[in-house]
């Protein structure tokens, strides 16, 4: 009965986290860029048993040897990183990402990165007085620019006075005016090759962990027509969750929560009258 009991609580507090996490992907349907998290469950424990000689009978046809679990729980969150669908905004500093890609941004200053999906950028003066591209939040977002020995090195994207911003489909960044068209550099793109490493934080991004090196979780890519990888320029990718697939699952989750909450409620029932017998 203690076994039981102590499957059932463990059980019960791996299927909690699972609805505390269908409920985050429910509440950001509808968030620019959000991708759904997945959860992966393993056995705690499992143990072989024997039963004693005695029960060995003639015409009893159980099995000698059983197994005893001790319940499961959750071992990974994990982005799901497939595409959403894209839908059109005309505003000329959203941007919406087709193919295996994120944006990378700046946060808590320079060295301290980010990752998003998260296309809807504005233009926003930064502490020297220039007007960049940054997201929502203020985060500046991380290009690839020249220094002024002309190499590339990464850095903000800096739209000068008078110019538009023009975003070309491998990336590239330009500034328009009407008089002349000058490049400004292009939008860093990175592609996740462990997305399992990625950790989902506040403002719709992620981060890689303290102790894990960068370049096993990402990695440059240039959008190309070879990799699929497209920046559209006015439209915002939408959330990749399907309210259909979710309901179903949270139903799923909530049954199998109810069952290990009557194997607990019985396993302490049998466990009172077992207490109450008298010698």
């Amino acid at each position: 009965m203690n076994g039981s009991m102590i499957n059932a609580m463990v059980s019960m507090n791996g299927l909690q986290q699972k609805l505390d996490l269908l409920a985050d992907n429910i509440a950001n349907a509808n968030t620019v860029g959000y991708k759904k998290k997945e959860a992966t469950f393993e056995d705690l424990l499992t143990n072989v048993r024997r039963q004693p000689e005695a029960f060995n009978q003639p015409g009893r046809l159980s099995p000698i040897n059983f197994n005893q679990g001790w319940g499961s729980h959750m071992t990974m969150v994990q982005p799901n990183l497939s595409q959403g669908p894209v839908k059109a905004t005309d505003k000329e500093t959203d941007l919406a990402i087709e193919g295996n890609a994120l944006f990378e941004v700046e946060v808590d200053g320079p060295g301290n990165l980010a990752y998003t999906r998260n296309g809807a950028f504005q233009l926003t003066p930064n502490a020297n007085g220039d007007t960049i591209l940054a997201t929502e939040d203020g985060y500046p977002v991380v290009g690839r620019v020249r220094d002024q020995t002309g190499a590339l090195v990464d850095g903000q994207i800096v739209v000068p006075q008078g110019y538009s911003l023009r975003v070309n489909p491998d990336g590239t960044v330009l500034g328009v005016s009407s008089e002349q068209t000058i490049e400004l550099g292009s939008v860093k793109l990175l592609q996740a090759t462990r997305p399992a490493a990625l950790t989902a934080v506040a403002d719709n991004l992620f981060i890689i962990a303290d102790g894990i090196n960068q370049g096993d979780v990402v990695q440059l890519i240039v959008p190309g027509s070879d990799n699929g990888v497209t920046v559209n320029q006015g439209y915002l990718e939408q959330s990749n969750v399907e309210m259909t697939d979710e309901m179903t699952e949270l139903i799923s989750v909530q049954r199998a929560y109810q069952l290990a909450a009557r194997a607990l409620s019985s396993s302490d029932t049998m466990m009172g009258l077992a207490n109450s017998l008298r010698a």
